[in-house]
């Protein structure tokens, strides 16, 4: 760390690595997907990574758990060895980092200086603007998130604490928790939140920003659209049943043996944007609801306060209003019955037309 090390291009260090140019174009071909960008794309990409450096990367700790780490390592399509030993060079970490006290805090100023303007910030955690609750070598964490960002070519807040504020934000919120885009505004930023994020969806943002050099296509909260256009509720796997109005009541029912829907239960997929049920977790495995766990809503501001997680609070889709879910059911059927009734009336009096027409030919 300190010294600028990573001249070679992303294919050169795949290729010293040993990946074979047929590995290195599946890897491409991965990435391509992962970005959510159409198959024809794959050759702009297959380009970006050969004329490509890596990206230095910093990467921050404020008031988290280090769950996003975690989360991190587990990602498949593009896999975290892939990004981490291919595409970025973390240059800085303090989970990883061997040093300790003042030899760490000149890792840090030995990176800033080697590669001001060239570097990717990931913050993870919330910013206590309280000092007291998380000041390091002497400064707040929000003075060293100021300076950490001051000469970054762009910040990625991974997870929903430093992107929103997170658990720490939660009311009565002690520590003043906010996230990076209420202290930094003059620098390109992208929202990740989850808690944690799925594991994909940081190595995609990392990929698109490697790749094209810029930011991808956000929504109004920042967050990448491509992992975070649609509702939870839009693609989920139990959409059907909330349909006919057949729910869960408690976890041990019926209902809930047989796969019907959460929303009873609590499940604020009607109101969540994320790509839990396209992309799934571990590799495509599943995701909380088809486990069988409703949706906390984590990749939404404030979600900590949509509480109590078991309650019923999720606006019903195309709709800014929550409506009973006992009366879904009822609607539903209602609905269904006078469709039924009506669609007999008009058949009775076509035929009676039909009758009538046919007596008078005669």
């Amino acid at each position: 760390m300190g010294m600028k090390v990573n001249e070679s291009t992303i294919y050169e260090t795949a290729l010293a690595r040993g990946v074979s140019r047929r590995d290195f174009l599946k890897m491409c071909t991965a990435l391509t997907a992962a970005m959510g960008l159409e198959f024809s794309q794959t050759e702009k990409v297959v380009k970006a990574l050969e004329t490509k450096k890596r990206v230095p990367v910093i990467w921050m700790e404020m008031q988290a758990c280090t769950g996003c780490s975690l989360s991190f390592t587990r990602s498949y399509n593009p896999s975290t060895q892939s990004v981490v030993l291919d595409m970025i060079s973390v240059e800085y970490s303090e989970v990883l980092t061997a040093a300790a006290g003042h030899q760490t805090e000149k890792s840090l100023q030995d990176v800033l200086e080697s590669y001001k303007g060239e570097y990717v910030l990931v913050v993870e955690g919330s910013i206590p603007e309280n000092a007291e609750y998380l000041t390091v070598g002497g400064k707040s964490a929000k003075q060293i998130l100021e300076e950490v960002a001051k000469d970054a070519m762009a910040i990625l807040a991974f997870g929903s604490c430093s992107s929103f504020g997170g658990v720490a934000a939660a009311r009565p919120n002690p520590t003043n928790a906010v996230g990076v885009k209420d202290i930094i505004k003059n620098k390109p930023l992208i929202n990740v939140p989850g808690c944690p994020p799925i594991a994909d969806v940081m190595t995609g943002v990392i990929a698109h920003i490697v790749t094209f050099g810029t930011l991808p296509e956000l929504d109004t909260q920042l967050r990448p659209m491509a992992f975070y256009r649609h509702k939870l509720h839009d693609k989920c796997n139990r959409r059907a049943y909330f349909d006919a109005g057949l729910f869960v009541e408690s976890f041990d029912d019926q209902g809930a043996k047989n796969g019907y829907c959460l929303y009873k239960m609590g499940c604020k997929g009607p109101s969540t944007f994320t790509s839990c049920a396209e992309m799934k977790w571990n590799g495509g495995t599943s995701y909380p609801i088809q486990a069988g766990f409703p949706c906390i809503g984590c990749t939404e501001d404030s979600f900590w306060d949509f509480g109590p997680f078991y309650t019923k609070r999720a606006a019903i889709p195309g709709t800014q209003v929550t409506m009973n879910p006992e009366l879904v059911g009822g609607i539903t059927a209602g609905v269904l019955a006078a469709g039924l009734v009506g669609h007999a009336g008009i058949t009775a009096i076509q035929n009676k037309k039909d009758k009538e027409k046919k007596e008078v030919s005669n």
